[in-house]
């Protein structure tokens, strides 16, 4: 194994040891039980050099959580991007919070908005990858007890530090596999990772364009339109 796929499972192992305390009560790993589904997405869209990589948080309960893939709204992953693997489940699952895979009938919202920009803009996957790549910066989904999505940003910083140091790792090592001009943080925590992780990277140029949460009133105004004004000036859209 080499390339991304390496990368991911490296990374994998390196967050596997690692502990969260309360409110965190479940830590789901995509890389692990929807490794073939990932798998998948990196060996048939993450070859070659890149244009760009939009680079996301971390997995959202009904995306990325249930079927692997970065932002991975179900309908888009089966219909658009036909990626079938099968999808386990977490060794600890939250009762709240199942994973049922491409089965899932929960649509996550932020997934929706930014694969259907992609499929609007470039009408098939092959089009969308030859200059573009979408990660996610952090593997992991952090779940309370509630519930509720915990992310990244919202741990203590002792706990932040080893997960953020292994996560700016593979997203250095994934920037050199793809050799892009630019990488997108998508939304404010993703930019700062990325600037901080590529940083002295030469010949990457590292922006960030809105998130689109449908928590941010912003992004509820039209997100793919104010996205694509965001990359427009950097040369990405026509």
């Amino acid at each position: 194994m080499s390339g991304l796929p390496a990368i991911a499972k490296d990374l994998s192992a390196a967050l596997r040891p690692l502990r969260f305390d309360l409110p965190v009560t479940h830590v789901y790993d995509p890389l692990d039980y929807a490794w073939p589904a990932h798998q998948e997405y990196l060996e048939r869209f993450g070859q070659g050099s890149k244009e760009a990589v939009l680079v996301g948080m971390n997995p959202g309960p009904w995306g990325m959580a249930q079927t692997g893939i970065p932002f991975g709204e179900v309908s888009f992953v089966r219909d658009w991007l036909a990626i079938d693997s099968p999808v386990g489940r977490p060794h600890a699952e939250h009762p709240k919070r199942p994973v049922e895979g491409l089965a899932c009938s929960r649509s996550e919202v932020s997934g929706r908005r930014v694969w259907g920009w992609a499929k609007d803009r470039f009408e098939t996957p092959e089009r969308f990858f030859e200059r573009f790549f979408i990660a996610n910066y952090c593997p992991l989904m952090f779940l309370e007890s509630s519930g509720r999505n915990r992310t990244p940003d919202r741990l203590p910083s002792g706990e932040r530090a080893p997960l953020l140091a292994a996560c700016d790792e593979a997203l250095r090592l994934s920037v050199q596999q793809l050799d892009p001009t630019w990488v997108i943080g998508v939304g404010r925590f993703a930019e700062a990772s990325a600037r901080r992780a590529l940083e002295g990277l030469v010949g990457v140029r590292v922006a960030g364009i809105l998130h689109p949460s449908p928590a941010s009133p912003a992004a509820n105004r039209g997100w793919q339109a104010q996205a694509r004004a965001q990359l427009a000036t950097l040369g990405l859209e026509d």
